[in-house]
Order: structure tokens, then C-alpha cells, then sequence
């Protein structure tokens, strides 16, 4: 099965892992570089969903 979850602009690839590590502390979820296929599902959810979180405070903003 082939990965769809390329990122269109490559210069973005390190602004989004720092923002992910950072989604990861807030939510108290220990994310290390590489691989971490040894999260549960809701450890993964909860950074996910800080990520979402995030940019829609983030959007919000934005439109004030």
C-alpha cells in the first residue's frame, strides 16, 4: 500500500515536526524523532487532535 501523507512544500517538513513535537508535550505524550508506531491510538489521537486544535485558535486569530 503506497503512503498518501506526502507534504506538498518540503521546506514545511521541519516546521511541521517541531509543531508536532510541541502538540505532543502539550498533551503530555513522550514523541521521539523517527519511528513511533509504539503509541497507543489515543496517545496518537490526543497529539492530533492538539494539532487541530492549534490551527483552529490559530485561524481564529487570524479572522480578529
Amino acid at each position: 500500500m503506497k503512503s498518501n501523507n506526502k507534504i506538498n512544500v518540503p521546506e514545511s517538513k521541519e516546521a511541521m515536526d517541531k509543531f508536532k513535537m510541541q502538540a505532543a508535550n502539550e498533551v503530555g505524550v513522550n514523541l521521539s524523532n523517527g519511528y513511533n508506531g509504539d503509541l497507543t491510538s489515543r496517545e496518537a489521537g490526543s497529539v492530533g487532535g492538539q494539532m487541530v486544535k492549534k490551527m483552529v485558535e490559530a485561524y481564529e486569530q487570524g479572522l480578529q
